[in-house]
């Protein structure tokens, strides 16, 4: 009888815990792209008033500007992309698209430099995050300790994400180690991995690969 009670005690705990709190930030990060070019990245997210944010990532260097922006809600800890737009612009070649996702009608579309195939509509289903909210979503549920599996609406195709515990590792922020929690998920020719530091709302690292190559490696330095 004990420990049922111990465990219905834990269930309501848990239960009323807050959820992981969305707070405006900008973080500063080192970047690195197409295998070694430098580059200046920066993160931020900031109240678009009520229950939405919006969320940006810029990366710019001399050979290419990339900008990926979400706004999304917040409901009771629950995240819902609502719009996106991610946009390239390379030395001899640009490309935008824009994303929209109707949960009234639940689908989601795409516009701009996009094929005909994916231009949608897919069907959302609750849960659904497009490829710039799984970097929130992973610290939150990194530090929940929470499965990191999710069902990706991006591009206009639907992909589950599933990322590896890969136990602890060591990285330097603000010229300090800090230990991190690694994190990886790998599909056909490409690999994300991440790095999460308890008590940072970005991560900490993050590295993608394209047939074995760095393709782009973010490092933070500074948020706020």
């Amino acid at each position: 009888m004990k420990s049922v009670r111990v465990a219905a005690l834990l269930s309501v705990l848990l239960a009323a815990s807050p959820a992981w709190a969305v707070k405006p930030f900008t973080a500063d990060y080192e970047a690195s792209v197409m295998g070694g070019i430098s580059a200046d990245a920066q993160m931020t997210l900031a109240s678009a008033g009520g229950d939405r944010w919006n969320y940006v990532l810029s990366v710019d260097s001399p050979v290419a500007t990339l900008r990926q922006a979400t706004v999304f809600e917040d409901r009771d800890g629950a995240w819902r992309p609502l719009s996106g737009n991610d946009s390239t612009q390379m030395l001899i070649k640009k490309s935008q698209k824009n994303a929209s996702y109707d949960w009234a009608r639940g689908e989601a579309r795409w516009s701009g430099d996009v094929k005909a195939d994916r231009a949608g509509p897919v069907k959302l289903q609750e849960g659904d995050l497009d490829a710039m909210l799984l970097n929130l979503a992973i610290v939150r549920d990194v530090a929940a300790g929470k499965p990191l599996t999710y069902r990706m609406v991006d591009n206009g195709v639907v992909r589950t994400q599933a990322y590896q515990n890969l136990g602890k590792d060591t990285v330097t922020y603000a010229g300090k180690p800090r230990q991190a929690t690694k994190v990886s998920r790998s599909s056909e020719n490409r690999q994300v991995i991440v790095w999460v530091v308890d008590g940072l709302p970005v991560p900490a690292r993050i590295l993608q690969k394209k047939d074995g190559m760095d393709e782009l490696d973010l490092v933070l330095q500074s948020v706020r």
